[in-house]
């Protein structure tokens, strides 16, 4: 490296200006910012050289085909310096796993998921668990190999029962957490649905602010579903445009209507578009047919969720203004309904409200990233819990029948625990057992 900067390498940790030049020397190709980090303090743990230099395509290329030429040098494949560290100790697999959703975030609410996991909140949760899973299979193995031998002090079977117990229940109430940690990696999925003509279209266009879906008078213009990524707020948002919801004689249109029920059973929240002209003027006949209404959108959900849906009322512009005063305030007193907005997608009344109960959904769906535990982000994480939390009760129930099946189970929810970090290593046992009792002393 030093042969590209006609100098020494700089001490290491500190940024120092040097012209880049050839691999002979001869030519500058740059004037850039040079540090040097010797191992095992670099990310990788090997040593380690940077080159901070302009971003013009001429200057990277001249540079990259310079550090080709120096013999024994390569371009890195995908995602290998992280590899590295990863073998080198220096990073879990959920930091890793971190680092690349922080790469790939897109909304300030992934950004600071990504950064707390990267950070190792989740990595120390688990390792944790792991630290205490090794020390109960450590003493149930110590108690079947060497109980005998009066080596073993009484109760270690009971405190082993109580930890399994604790590190059970604190798994299941990890598990249960609504997925929130996978929404915000993933995106919550927000479909907006109901009969043809209530402005649906125009709902996707207005949110998105571009003519993402056509929008036309003539009744089942939406034929397939229409989909766009959106930052509500810091919170990112997969919303789908579905076609009307009636029965119709033509085949494609039927298609259209199967695929927008399909995609409401999926959804995390349901716009539930109403053209509210026509609605009655008799608040409580309103109230009956918007419940009438909201069970016919959502009647593919096995248990249908108010709680997960937004009544929007549009074409609000199309009421006198007395009218939509009275239905306003109406709307407002009544119950039995999810909550109800007023808004117009011609003239964008109503839709900074109708914004603010849509990112205060969306984000109590996510959850806040920064505060209490660390949530589950993967679902690889999630079926390897499942399992941790199977084995373990596969401990209590042979442990009065049979110790090594017991043993066994505990050593499953390890190892699946294990592939959650990436560490399972069975020397650390082994070392639990002679330290905590002293065997062979």
């Amino acid at each position: 490296m030093a042969g590209l900067t006609r100098s020494s390498l700089p001490p290491p940790r500190k940024a120092l200006l040097r012209c880049i030049t050839d691999a002979k020397g001869k030519e500058v190709l740059d004037r850039g910012l040079v540090l040097w980090f010797p191992a095992p303090h670099s990310f990788t743990g090997e040593d380690s050289v940077e080159f901070h230099i302009h971003g013009g395509t001429a200057v990277i290329t001249a540079v990259l085909q310079a550090l080709g030429s120096v013999p024994g040098m390569r371009p890195a494949e995908a995602g290998e310096f992280t590899r590295r560290a990863f073998q080198a100790g220096k990073l879990g697999l959920t930091e890793v796993e971190g680092l690349g959703d922080l790469i790939h975030a897109e909304t300030e609410a992934q950004r600071r998921q990504a950064l707390r996991q990267m950070s190792g909140d989740l990595g120390r949760l688990y390792q944790n668990w792991s630290h205490k899973l090794k020390r109960c299979l450590a003493h149930v193995e110590a108690f079947i190999d060497f109980s005998e031998d009066e080596l073993i002090e009484d109760g270690v079977l009971n405190q082993v029962d109580t930890s399994v117990c604790h590190l059970q229940a604190e798994m299941e109430r990890h598990l249960k957490d609504e997925r929130k940690g996978e929404r915000l990696r993933s995106g919550v999925q927000v479909v907006i649905a109901g009969a043809t003509n209530a402005g649906k279209s125009s709902l996707l266009n207005t949110l998105c602010q571009r003519p993402a879906a056509i929008v036309s008078p003539m009744a089942g213009t939406t034929r397939d579903i229409v989909e766009t990524a959106l930052d509500i707020g810091g919170f990112p948002v997969l919303l789908s445009d579905t076609a009307g919801l009636r029965d119709s004689p033509d085949v494609v249109e039927r298609e259209g209507v199967r695929r927008a029920r399909e995609r409401v059973e999926q959804a995390d929240l349901t716009l539930v578009v109403v053209d509210c002209a026509h609605l009655l003027t008799d608040a409580q006949q309103a109230v009956d047919v918007l419940q009438t209404h909201l069970m016919c959108v959502l009647s593919s959900q096995e248990q249908p969720e108010t709680d997960r849906c937004l009544l929007v009322l549009n074409k609000s512009d199309l009421l006198p203004e007395c009218e939509r005063q009275k239905l306003d305030r109406e709307m407002r007193r009544v119950s039995g309904l999810p909550p109800v907005c007023l808004i117009s997608c011609h003239t964008n009344d109503g839709l900074q409200d109708f914004l603010t109960v849509l990112h205060s959904s969306v984000k109590t769906l996510c959850g806040d990233p920064l505060s209490g535990a660390p949530t589950l982000t993967q679902a690889r994480h999630r079926a390897h819990l499942q399992q941790c939390v199977a084995a373990l009760a596969q401990y209590k129930r042979h442990r009065d029948t049979d110790l090594a099946l017991a043993a066994e189970g505990v050593r499953l929810a390890l190892t699946s625990l294990g592939r959650i970090t990436g560490r399972v290593a069975a020397e650390e046992i082994l070392d639990i057992i002679f330290k905590d009792f002293c065997i062979g002393k």
